[in-house]
């Protein structure tokens, strides 16, 4: 279910996703104060690409200032966002799947800093 789950979801959903937070990781990275919030982009654009079989663990308290500036800066809207979409998905039984990874997404989206993807 994981491969066919992550194929389906790279062609409809993952590769403009994963590239746009590639694309966005790397204007991120062209300053220096950028390139932790650019390494975070990157963070969710693998996550996006293939999010299928992959687990998070967030740890807020390990860079809660970082956090916080990146909720106000973008992360609360893509967040919800997502839960927005993930709901949309699970409307139909077939699309369930495809909300708990946009969940999943919008739980990373939201605090990026400090998660861990395995």
């Amino acid at each position: 279910m994981k491969l066919v789950g992550n194929i389906l979801w790279f062609v409809f959903t993952g590769f403009v996703g994963g590239l746009v937070y590639f694309i966005l990781g790397l204007l991120w990275c062209i300053t220096i104060i950028g390139i932790p919030f650019g390494k975070q982009c990157f963070k969710l654009a693998s996550l996006m690409f293939w999010p299928f079989g992959k687990k998070i663990k967030c740890d807020f308290s390990s860079h809660p200032i970082a956090n916080i500036i990146w909720v106000v800066f973008g992360g609360l809207e893509v967040a919800v966002g997502y839960l927005i979409l993930g709901l949309l998905w699970c409307i139909t039984i077939i699309g369930i799947p495809f909300g708990k990874q946009c969940f999943k997404l919008a739980y990373l989206s939201f605090i990026p800093f400090g998660a861990k993807i395995s």
